[in-house]
């Protein structure tokens, strides 16, 4: 592949967030895993572990977990946001469309990490809590990009369901899945074919995040320029979460 082909396989990979049913071929799912073991990790630790949920009930009862600490669900997390700074408040708008949302997508892949891994990193990595713990996310961090950019290549629309890391998901989901001591959640890809296009992303200006030689005060963003593009980026990403707003999105 040269860089071109690259560059348009980095920019056409979205978080889509409303899925067609259908279902997708197994090889597709182990094509994706196939990719993300390949990526690279602290020490060659490989630490990641990939549960792949298919059937419908537990796909289910892995929605329901995590509903309950959505933004309509009873985690405090609309109320908490009242106390946002008051330059950053936004009108609360609908939320979900239910024949838009990821419980649709026929897949769910959970990325896990095995903590024990970390015992076979370098000693002054195992007893610098920060680095030991930067080095294991990073290196499932990369596991997660590389199955999103092979979701890209095949078509498929993928999203990021993060709210299985928080403490009481995390919990649940082991619970719920049999997951043993010691192996801990990172996040959740949705999986399936799009059901809608994506809106063009905000980016900022690559002049502006590249410093050449000189890192003076002068050259980075001032203060009003960081919270302008805060602004931005906020009402954006509001924008692509709400399901079913806008019915031309809709492929």
């Amino acid at each position: 592949m040269d860089y071109n082909s690259f560059l348009d396989l980095v920019k056409q990979r979205r978080t889509i967030r409303r899925f067609k049913p259908d279902p997708l071929p197994d090889d597709y799912v182990d094509k994706i895993i196939e990719a993300a073991r390949w990526a690279p990790s602290g020490y060659n630790s490989q630490p990641w572990e990939f549960v792949v949920i298919k059937d419908k009930k537990l796909k289910d009862d892995v929605f329901n977990t995590i509903a309950r600490q959505r933004p309509t669900g009873g985690s405090g997390f609309a109320q908490t946001e009242d106390y946002r700074e008051s330059w950053m408040r936004q009108k609360s708008l609908p939320w979900l469309d239910p024949e838009m949302e990821y419980q649709n997508a026929p897949v769910f892949i959970l990325l896990y990490g095995d903590t024990r891994t970390q015992l076979g990193l370098p000693m002054v990595v195992r007893y610098d809590p920060y680095m030991k713990q930067s080095i294991y996310t990073s290196s499932l961090a990369n596991a997660f990009l590389y199955m999103h950019l092979a979701a890209t290549t095949l078509g498929l629309a993928s999203q990021w369901v993060s709210l299985v890391a928080s403490p009481n998901n995390h919990l649940r989901l082991k619970g719920l899945l049999n997951i043993p001591a010691g192996i801990d959640v990172y996040d959740m890809m949705a999986l399936g074919y799009p059901a809608h296009k994506s809106r063009p992303k905000l980016m900022r200006p690559a002049d502006k995040m590249v410093h050449r030689d000189f890192f003076g005060e002068e050259d980075f963003r001032t203060d009003e320029e960081v919270r302008d593009f805060i602004k931005r980026t906020r009402a954006w990403v509001s924008a692509n979460h709400r399901r079913g707003v806008d019915k031309k999105m809709v492929g």
